[in-house]
């Protein structure tokens, strides 16, 4: 049996886990992401989070053949190296020098959408799939791509940015500067403007009533939805088609075998993810004639990120 470690680097929390070859997480723990120490100090926190792991599964060092590290921002897997992770305060940073500082193993760093992306194909509902776009909806939206086996990163990483796609020119600003980027439209974050802008035009609507009862979130839109609410329906129908506009885009370019829909958002249920199926399928070039990819739920949940950076490792 061989053994790896995956890091899934977050602007709250550091996850790490133990992962065996066949994708399964044996042992994990957690730590706080100090943001606001230096990256010194965070690589040290993901070490000791290494150590904590593998005394948690009574396995020493020498028992990992590899340690996976996924990182949000752009990262330059090729160099090792943190382009620039906004929430982390990280720029440029050398991680795996700074890694081997402490432990010297074999170690590799990738866009933690990346990571996620290639644990889904690698270990998730359709394993050994080798041209899959990961789509996942939360505060923004993480892309993935996937291509005959691979990970596409673009040059030094800077790549696979779909969330900031443009799809309505000089449209709404997106938090990257920019107007009218896929992510101001189709994010959990744009979901919940989109949900208190019909409250505000329908007071009258259940979701009013949900918010009032439970607060806010991307859940209430979806469960005026499944009760029939009239004014639910248009922003659950009116969001499904933001983003299968920015799937479609990406569809035909890369034509991929599967779309992988992952996030908060996608809990919605499977009737969520089949309506953005069919929207998908009456709007990409040739859909009639050419196969469309099917649109599968994402099933590793928040394991992506430990399952994928041990994925790539095992390369």
């Amino acid at each position: 049996m061989s053994f790896y470690i995956g890091i899934d680097i977050g602007g709250m929390s550091i996850k790490a886990g133990i992962v065996n070859e066949e994708g399964r997480i044996l042992k994990k723990s957690t730590c706080t992401t100090r943001s606001n120490e230096s990256y010194e100090v965070i690589v040290k926190d993901i070490v000791d989070l290494c150590d904590d792991v593998l005394n948690g599964y009574k396995l020493k060092r020498s028992d990992i053949k590899g340690v996976g590290i996924g990182c949000p921002g752009t990262v330059d897997s090729g160099k090792g190296i943190i382009t620039f992770a906004a929430n982390l305060n990280f720029k440029n940073v050398d991680i795996i020098t700074e890694f081997k500082k402490h432990w010297d193993v074999k170690c590799a760093v990738n866009n933690d959408a990346n990571c996620a992306a290639f644990g889904e194909t690698k270990f998730g509902k359709d394993k050994g799939i080798t041209d899959a776009l990961f789509v996942t909806l939360g505060t923004g939206i993480g892309t993935g791509f996937i291509i005959n086996g691979k990970i596409f990163e673009g040059e030094n990483g800077a790549g696979a940015e779909g969330g900031h796609i443009c799809i309505n020119m000089n449209g709404k600003k997106c938090s990257c500067g920019e107007k009218g980027c896929w992510e101001a439209y189709a994010s959990a974050t744009a979901l919940l403007a989109q949900t208190e802008a019909a409250i505000a035009r329908h007071p009258e609507s259940l979701m009013n009533k949900l918010v009032s009862e439970q607060g806010l979130s991307g859940k209430v839109p979806f469960e005026a939805y499944k009760e029939g609410d009239k004014t639910a329906k248009r922003v659950v129908k009116q969001y499904v088609k933001y983003i299968a506009v920015g799937i479609v885009n990406f569809i035909n370019v890369f034509r991929p075998q599967v779309v992988i829909v992952g996030g908060g958002v996608s809990n919605a249920g499977e009737y969520f993810i089949k309506m953005i199926e069919d929207e998908v399928k009456l709007h990409v070039f040739g859909g009639s004639v050419n196969k469309t990819p099917h649109i599968i739920k994402a099933v590793l949940g928040n394991d992506a990120g430990i399952i994928g950076a041990a994925a790539a490792i095992m390369e």
